[in-house]
């Protein structure tokens, strides 16, 4: 290969931090219409199938977390309602409802970036994700980019109180 050639593409490659940074993309446009900034990313085999930022205020649906959005896309883009094979990457911590869905899409991997002392469903305040009498367990991996994600939460809120 000659200096000049593009490095070719290998998946195993990709880190836990790099899909993270299209969950924190997601965050950002939930921010930028005035939503708390949450996203989420569902990947398969390296490639995102589903998307998904926090519109709660927008749509009036308490439903409407990040999670929930990009597992919708993710079972549309599949066809099915199992997310076998696939990871889920959000910013905070799921909550009760999201924790919910993740273990009945079976869904093996969640990765969050920073926790939620209120509602973390995934080891803070219980660990639905991975609880024995349910009939899946989904493995978690906590604080990937976490000063990131903790930020832009903290920022946000900031500003909300000055206001």
């Amino acid at each position: 290969m000659t200096e000049t050639e593009e490095t070719p593409f290998r998946p195993e490659e990709y880190s836990d931090e790099y899909w993270m940074r299209f969950a924190i993309e997601e965050a950002e446009k939930a921010e930028a219409i005035g939503e708390v900034p949450i996203g989420a990313i569902v990947v398969k085999n390296n490639e995102i199938i589903g998307r998904g930022h926090n519109l709660r205020e927008t749509t009036h649906d308490s439903t409407a977390h990040a999670e929930m959005i990009a597992i919708r896309q993710a079972s549309e883009k599949l066809g099915a309602w199992r997310l076998l094979d696939c990871r889920l990457y959000v910013t905070l911590e799921p909550c009760p409802m999201c924790a919910g869905a993740m273990v009945q899409c079976r869904l093996p991997v969640v990765i969050y970036g920073t926790t939620d002392p209120k509602a973390g469903c995934a080891g803070t305040l219980m660990n639905l994700l991975q609880e024995s009498r349910f009939n899946h367990r989904t493995e978690v991996i906590a604080n990937v980019l976490q000063e990131e994600c903790s930020s832009l939460l903290s920022n946000f809120f900031r500003r909300l109180r000055r206001k």
